[in-house]
């Protein structure tokens, strides 16, 4: 049986996902926030629906790989089999709840406008933003993209220093 609460299980894989922004401190805006795949296995996350989002998201990806949620959207006939894996709303909520509450770690970002578009579209997604001293509109498209998750990994890798995001504690599941 797999143990649930090892990096293992995830192979390191990390979701990543948008929200409401909150301000924990003054001046500092949290709108997207990046957790342990594993997170989605918490007792406090609504189950089974977790469950099945983790198996979506930790499917056939590498170690170290941050998934967005527009990811799975995308995966999942652009959001219209949401519906038979899960509610993905309630989770996201639940997720940022143990979080907020620091039953998970997280890797919290205020990313700017045109990064977190990019993060909330599909992989292969363009972005246009309207430049009013140009009066023209700028394209960000899939490279774009990509290079604001590489930024990303490398804001994980200085968070983790050599110890994974911890993903709650999860307990080990009954034999069957």
């Amino acid at each position: 049986m797999p143990d649930h609460g090892s990096e293992q299980s995830t192979g390191g894989v990390y979701l990543l996902f948008a929200h409401e922004a909150y301000y924990p401190t003054h001046g500092q805006e949290i709108n997207t926030s990046l957790v342990a795949a594993a997170s989605l296995l918490h007792p406090r996350v609504c189950q089974p629906d977790g469950t099945r989002i983790h198996e979506r998201v930790t499917r056939g990806r590498r170690p170290g790989e941050i998934v967005p949620l527009a990811t799975l959207t995308h995966e999942l006939d652009g959001g219209a089999l949401w519906p038979q894996v899960g509610d993905w709303a309630a989770i996201t909520a639940d997720l940022l709840q143990l979080t907020q509450d620091s039953a998970c770690d997280a890797l919290g970002l205020g990313l700017p406008p045109i990064a977190r578009a990019l993060v909330c579209s599909g992989p292969r997604s363009e972005v246009r933003a309207y430049d009013p001293t140009t009066e023209g509109y700028q394209v960000f498209g899939p490279v774009d993209r990509s290079e604001v998750l590489v930024e990303i990994g490398r804001k994980l890798a200085r968070t983790e220093a050599g110890r994974p995001l911890w993903p709650g504690d999860i307990p080990l599941p009954r034999p069957q």
